[in-house]
């Protein structure tokens, strides 16, 4: 947005209008670690908490579903016919628009003038649909009408906007500074039963659960504070009261609170509110390599203490990978001086760096049978802007990811057991088949083919116009997608 500002000498010159450029959004973390010198025992934290919970707001997704009254039933129409009965008095059919609730989640503002975050899952169905209409409820009683600013599948991260000025906020510490065994607070509306706090610990950091399936980017802080469906996209603040991740998560056999809950840091937080905010996507850094997990017996082939690092299966073309002077069969043990661990803290910390950025990179390469330890660098690409996706990101097509459906897939999406073929896990605003293709499609078929891995849809494939079958919502149909 830009405004105009008019500044004095243009007035006393020549009246000059110049425009300024508003400053781009940002979340800014607090740096300073909390004290944990302090022991004495202590008999309240209603102080602390009286500053945060008028910041964390209730979530009312809506969809707006069309109804028809009145007119004639067809189906009863041709009954009437074919018993030859008199037609009924029916009058002329009418539309009604009705919203209907979507359930309910939490969310937390983070600036004074509107901008607040929660969960992708909170203001999408389980096909991956946005809500028609959003509506955020504050503590004090005042609700506003709220904008989807941007939203990340990946990360489970959404974006809001309401219109309103000098809203209470909370403080953003840094998430990589929480420590195990550091007490914490769940904020949110759990069950919709209204604003309630709830304490424990963080029970461990750097947690993934697989939930967001091979394209997702999970780097979570488990806590025991109890968190129940509603508090998804509320807050987890520490003993100083500021905000150190969003709750997403819970694990449970029962759907409700057993002491295992999930946030979402804040270090993630900040950099994919900001890049939606400021850029209307997430820019994540982009290596082009397709990587795996070693085992015992690779980590004793290539002389490692540990089994820690990555193997290289895969390079793209013209990729930053590729110009650093990666090969297949490397193993990168370090990048930017940090040891990797394994597949997931490989991805994870390529993709939060910011493109551009020039990564140190280590890596150890079987020459003549023995190993040899190599430094490189590698200047990151963006994710999206190269031709040819790594095969671990699963992009089919520009700006649609995908994954074979599994039993797990199946399950959670309730999909039929006589459907097969591959589940379309995201589709991004600025795909050019983002008006046919939709997240939660279950793509069957590829130009009469059946499909069920990305290898087999990328073979039917072809430049030019494509027939595919597809299954969405308990119905099937045909489309066609033209590839340049």
């Amino acid at each position: 947005m830009k405004r105009l500002l008019i500044p004095a000498a243009g007035l006393l010159a020549a009246f000059a209008w110049t425009p300024l450029q508003a400053a781009p959004f940002a979340a800014p973390l607090d740096s300073k670690p909390l004290d944990r010198t302090n022991h004495v025992r202590l008999t309240s934290f209603s102080d602390v908490l009286k500053k945060v919970t008028p910041a964390v707001v209730s979530v009312y997704p809506e969809r707006v579903v069309k109804i028809v009254r009145g007119g004639r039933n067809p189906q009863e129409e041709m009954l009437r016919r074919l018993l030859g009965l008199p037609g009924g008095n029916a009058g002329p059919a009418t539309v009604e628009e009705r919203k209907l609730p979507q359930g309910v989640g939490s969310g937390v503002i983070i600036s004074a003038d509107g901008y607040l975050v929660t969960n992708n899952h909170v203001v999408t169905d389980q096909a991956g649909n946005e809500a028609d209409e959003v509506k955020v409820g504050l503590s004090d009683g005042r609700e506003f009408a709220a904008k989807i600013v941007g939203r990340d599948p990946r990360t489970d991260i959404a974006v809001l906007k309401i219109d309103a000025k000098d809203l209470p906020t909370v403080v953003m510490a840094d998430s990589d500074k929480v420590e195990v065994g550091d007490i914490v607070f769940a904020v949110g509306n759990p069950l919709g039963v209204g604003l309630t706090v709830t304490q424990g610990i963080v029970s461990a950091q750097g947690r993934a659960i697989g939930i967001y399936g091979k394209t997702g980017y999970e780097n979570f802080i488990q806590t025991d504070a109890s968190i129940n469906p509603g508090n998804s996209g509320g807050a987890l603040v520490d003993a100083d009261g500021r905000l150190v991740g969003v709750n997403s998560a819970i694990l449970s056999q029962t759907g409700n609170s057993i002491g295992i809950g999930f946030a979402i840091p804040t270090r993630l937080v900040s950099q994919v509110m900001s890049d939606l905010v400021n850029h209307g996507e997430v820019r994540r850094g982009f290596l082009g390599v397709g990587t795996g997990d070693l085992d015992a017996s690779m980590a004793e082939y290539y002389g490692l203490s540990a089994i820690q690092g990555v193997i290289v299966n895969e390079i793209s073309p013209g990729s930053a990978a590729e110009k650093a002077g990666l090969r297949r069969g490397d193993v990168i043990t370090s990048l930017a001086g940090k040891a990797v661990k394994d597949e997931r803290d490989f991805r994870w910390r390529v993709a939060q760096a910011t493109p551009g950025t020039t990564l140190a990179i280590e890596i150890v390469r079987m020459e003549k049978k023995k190993p040899r330890t190599l430094s490189l660098t590698a200047n990151l690409g963006e994710y999206g802007k190269t031709s040819t996706a790594p095969a671990n990101e699963d992009e089919l097509i520009k700006g649609v990811t995908a994954e074979s459906l599994t039993e797990e897939l199946r399950k959670s999406k309730n999909i039929p057991d006589d459907i097969s073929g591959l589940m379309l896990t995201e589709v991004s605003p600025k795909s050019p088949y983002a008006d046919l293709l939709q997240s939660g499609m279950v793509l069957v078929e590829v130009n009469d083919r059946t499909v069920k891995s990305l290898d087999e849809a990328r073979k039917a494939l072809s430049p030019g116009m494509n027939k595919l079958y597809v299954w969405r919502d308990g119905r099937s149909s045909f489309l066609v997608v033209k590839i340049s």
